[in-house]
């Protein structure tokens, strides 16, 4: 698998999409949340089904990550928050490392098996955190802003999904 795509199954067959093709349906905003998007993919799909690739219409995510970016990928691949197998909740992944808008926490489950992603330390810069949680920013930070979210964007896809987010595997 190229690290900058993702395969799965719809009832039987095999779909690859690029980071760029999810980039399109997100659009602009938030590219390094792409980028977070399929990095955890990458490195849940293996483990959801040994090895298999997953039917897309039967993963189920829960996470704390709040972003667009993250939400959009997983989206495009799964359709997961069109029907409900997507759900946000603040409330867990307690003491992982924190994005913007929640943390680095995400669970996949999968025909009786959950998949736990969570970040490795030193990816994401604290002064990322800081600027995106910033309210008031000026335009100036604005654009500072944006460049950190390609910047993310572009040092995280073409890192192998190991590199970049651990995993534990458990039976429901």
């Amino acid at each position: 698998m190229a690290n900058d795509t993702i395969s799965y199954l719809e009832d039987g067959q095999k779909l690859t999409v690029t980071f760029d093709e999810m980039l399109k349906y997100h659009g602009v905003g938030f590219p390094g949340g792409v980028a977070h998007g399929l990095k955890v993919m990458q490195r849940a799909w293996p483990l959801l089904d040994n090895g298999n690739l997953p039917e897309r219409r039967e993963i189920r995510c829960v996470t704390a990550f709040g972003g667009p970016g993250g939400r959009d990928a997983i989206e495009f691949v799964t359709r997961g928050l069109t029907e409900g197998r997507y759900i946000v909740d603040k409330e867990v992944g307690l003491g992982v490392e924190e994005s913007p808008g929640g943390r680095y926490y995400f669970r996949f489950e999968y025909r009786g098996t959950a998949v736990e992603v969570t970040i490795l330390p030193g990816h994401v810069r604290p002064e990322f955190i800081v600027l995106a949680r910033k309210q008031g920013r000026t335009a100036e930070e604005e654009v500072i802003l944006a460049e950190m979210k390609r910047e993310m964007g572009d040092r995280l896809v073409p890192l192998p999904a190991e590199e970049v987010y651990e995993a534990k595997v458990y039976t429901l």
